[in-house]
């Protein structure tokens, strides 16, 4: 490829695009869950099957893609999940029984695995430090979006008779356009350095930096920095790498168990739960995705302006506030009516805080904290213990709601996004503005430092 031969605004809008994909299928969910929940006649447990069914298959995704991601490159594999998407969205949309769907929702989450964790490695390698932030944000904005046109599909068609099958067939359209996409993006500079293909980086930093100078002062330092590493996924564990998994897989977890899905997921049946019609419940999760992608277009203005830990600081504490607000309004025994509307507006600002911090930045520090050997794995790692948290959530949600108020149920959430401010302030490292170089230079001294204190111990 040569220089010009490819946009850099046409690589990071389709490096990013598989975010369509992941947000499409969440959004879809919440619109089609409860007539799933209906035709089939589902008990709570079988609603959460199915729903946290494809997080299942998240989980396999992400730790395949790991495997297979620093080996294959990120590109091939992206192209892969398109494939498997586009498979697994027809094939839930004929399903004709719950187990046929669950099987097909996992065949889904392996392609959303896939993506969701190599994607964020693949942009972070591949932008420019001084606005790696907002890039690599984009993947953030393209999950939204794709959570809103899926909200806006689920609405549209709300009333029509198996409307659940079309929006789950709806998903293949993005797969297409992925897929079409990918086949003219680059591979990943690092990547091809990592493999002795230096000549082929030139080219495609070519497209993505200002000039030949910038170019050779970042192949330098991507060399210089990896013939020092050994590639493999056992190298994960090494003392050198150990902060980067603490903060990658710690993250990755808070940003699911802080509640974020039990919204996305069941954001129609939360609304209807509290007294709306069916209708209009679908209009609550247009509001929800609206949020969602207006406040994740300011995110991206800010990411490169502040710091990422006051950023997730600030971010976090406003959904705390967000879930107790009602619990602490319902204990003081305000009307069920009000309570109902306080429910819904503070789960709105919960998503607005949580699409400010948590929902971009996990990804964005997940992509830049891993040294090259193990971006991939360590990425696929990260991605695989949020899928997990995913999991969890979406399975016993239906459950809870069963036995448990929203009060409560909101509450536990809420000390849990204390527990994550508490691990940015004593875990997470500053990574602002940096290098990813500079940063895998100053988290492997740390994690040497720590070792050795720890020994002399």
């Amino acid at each position: 490829m040569s220089k010009g031969k490819i946009s850099s605004k046409f690589i990071f809008f389709f490096g990013s695009f598989a975010g369509i994909l992941f947000g499409y299928d969440i959004g879809i969910t919440a619109g089609a869950e409860g007539h799933i929940r209906v035709d089939f006649d589902l008990s709570p447990l079988w609603l959460g099957i199915v729903v946290s069914s494809l997080m299942g298959g998240a989980i396999l995704g992400s730790i395949v893609s790991g495997l297979f991601g620093d080996k294959f490159g990120r590109r091939k594999l992206i192209l892969i999940a398109s494939v498997v998407f586009f498979v697994g969205g027809l094939g839930s949309a004929v399903a004709p029984e719950e187990i046929s769907l669950t099987v097909f929702r996992i065949l889904l989450g392996i392609a959303v695995g896939t993506a969701s964790s190599l994607v964020p490695a693949y942009m972070s390698e591949i932008a420019p430090a001084n606005t790696r932030g907002k890039l690599s944000g984009l993947n953030q904005l393209m999950i939204v979006s794709g959570m809103l046109l899926s909200y806006i599909v689920a609405f549209i068609l709300e009333p029509f008779p198996n409307s659940w099958r079309y929006m789950f067939a709806s998903a293949a359209i993005p797969a297409i356009i992925l897929f079409i996409g990918m086949l003219r993006l680059p591979e990943s500079p690092r990547y091809l350095i990592k493999k002795g293909m230096a000549d082929k980086a030139r080219e495609v930093l070519a497209s993505v930096r200002s000039s030949k100078e910038e170019i050779e002062a970042e192949i330098s330092e991507i060399v210089d920095v990896a013939k020092h590493e050994n590639s493999g996924s056992g190298q994960l564990f090494h003392k050198r790498f150990r902060l980067a998994l603490i903060i990658g897989v710690g993250m990755a977890t808070l940003q699911q168990i802080q509640g974020a899905n039990s919204i996305v997921y069941y954001a129609t049946s939360i609304a209807r739960d509290v007294g709306l019609a069916p209708q209009v419940a679908a209009g609550f999760t247009v509001i929800v995705g609206v949020i969602f992608v207006v406040t994740t277009v300011i995110f991206l203005k800010f990411v490169d302006k502040y710091n990422r830990r006051t950023i997730l600081t600030v971010g976090g504490a406003g959904m705390a506030l967000s879930f107790f607000t009602p619990a602490i309004l319902g204990a003081f025994g305000i009307n069920e009516s009000a309570l109902n509307w306080i429910t819904l507006i503070s789960l709105c600002c919960f998503i607005l805080f949580y699409a400010f911090s948590w929902a971009p930045l996990t990804w964005i520090i997940v992509g830049e904290i891993f040294p090259l050997a193990v971006r991939g794995i360590g990425a696929g790692i990260s991605s695989a213990f949020n899928w997990t948290g995913s999991l969890a959530i979406g399975l016993v949600f239906p459950i809870l709601t069963a036995k448990y108020s929203f009060g409560v149920i909101f509450s536990a959430f809420g000390f849990i996004c204390i527990l994550g401010l508490i691990f940015v302030r004593f875990v997470v490292v500053e990574t602002k503005g940096r290098t990813l170089e500079q940063i895998e230079t100053e988290m492997a001294a740390r994690s040497e430092k720590k070792s050795a204190e720890s020994v002399g111990a």
